[in-house]
This record gives C-alpha cells, sequence and structure tokens, in this order.
C-alpha cells in the first residue's frame, strides 16, 4: 500500500494548474511518463492511447487556433500539451500486444466496436498520463475547451487518430488554484451488490 505522501501527491493535494513556472520539461521526463503509463491496464492489452507533447513554440501555434477563448493563456503559457488521442486503427498492433486469439479480425470486422474500444481505452491511457506526471512531480492541467474537428484536421489529418482532451503538463506556480470543488460522496456515488 502506498504511504500517505504518495496519495497526498497523486490525489489528496493535486490540484488542477493554470499557471506555470517558465521551467521547461526535460524529453526525458516525458519519455519517463510514458514508458510508466504504457505499463498500465487496457482491454485485451490494446493501448489505443497516442500522446502529442507540444512543446515548441511552433506547435503551440499550431494549437493556438482550437482552443477555447478561456483556455489560450493557460496553454499557451504551458510548458508542454499533452494531446491525449486514440488510434481508431490500434487493432493493427494486436498480433504483436495481445494475446487474444483472431482480435485484429475483429475488431477490423466491427468498426463500432473499435471505436468505442479505442475511445474507451484511450481515456484509461490519458487518466494514467495524468498520474504518471503526477508522480514524476509535474503539475497537469487536464482541459476539454477545444475544437476536437480543427484540432484533428491540424494534427491528425489522416483521420487515424482522434483527440480526446487536452493536458497541460509542467511545474505550476500554485497562484489560481481555484478551491476543490464538492465530490459525490460513497453512498451517492457507489453500490455494493
Amino acid at each position: 500500500m502506498l504511504d500517505e505522501s504518495a496519495l497526498q501527491v497523486l490525489f489528496l493535494s493535486a490540484r488542477t494548474h493554470r499557471r506555470w513556472q517558465e521551467k521547461p520539461v526535460p524529453r526525458e521526463v516525458l519519455v519517463r511518463l510514458y514508458e510508466l503509463l504504457r505499463l498500465a491496464p487496457t482491454s485485451g492489452n490494446c493501448n489505443p492511447g497516442r500522446f502529442v507533447f507540444v512543446a515548441t513554440p511552433a506547435g503551440k501555434e499550431r494549437l493556438r487556433p482550437c482552443l477555447s477563448e478561456g483556455n489560450v493563456q493557460q496553454t499557451m503559457s504551458a510548458p508542454v500539451t499533452a494531446i491525449v488521442a486514440h488510434d481508431l486503427r490500434f487493432y493493427e498492433h494486436m498480433p504483436r500486444l495481445s494475446h487474444m486469439a483472431n482480435a485484429q479480425a475483429r475488431f477490423a470486422a466491427d468498426p463500432d466496436l473499435a471505436r468505442t474500444t479505442a475511445f474507451r481505452n484511450g481515456s484509461l491511457q490519458g487518466a494514467y498520463l495524468i498520474l504518471a506526471a503526477r508522480a514524476l512531480g509535474l503539475d497537469c492541467g487536464p482541459m476539454s475547451g477545444f475544437d476536437n474537428d480543427r484540432l484533428d484536421a491540424g494534427f491528425f489529418p489522416d483521420g487515424r487518430y482522434r483527440s480526446n482532451f487536452l493536458c497541460n503538463l509542467g511545474y505550476g506556480t500554485g497562484e489560481g488554484i481555484r478551491p476543490r470543488a464538492a465530490r459525490l460522496g460513497f453512498d451517492e456515488a457507489c453500490s455494493v451488490v
């Protein structure tokens, strides 16, 4: 079991950041982040998550027109913005990744199943990205608030990948942290049967 300090880092004290120090996130940290998140489970080990780490001024300018007005400043000032996406043809890698018999053929024959599986498991991998980033000492600012179609046209023009959400990464200033909003209690959100 993790000790209390680890739980503080991952959940209890972790907050959404919107203001960033002018401190770069080294490529090695991004590589380590991916090396951690890729080990977490997905159904049938399908691994549909795809990640674009937008870290250059040119990349940020490509991203800017896709952003909702309220997300421009926090995104442009973040050292890195991760585009969390999923591969609609993830199943092409299944013969190498999965022990499931005929997985590739099954998904190739059922586009709705492939799309649902890609979205669901890519979302899981996006959550793992946040946990891995926090474990490595990064602060996170996950968000919607962007034009998916415009972003996909600009970053994934062949249509194979689809964006899900964005996550700013870096070292937060600690300024402008909003009070934690309410959460549903166990009895409101859970049942034991």
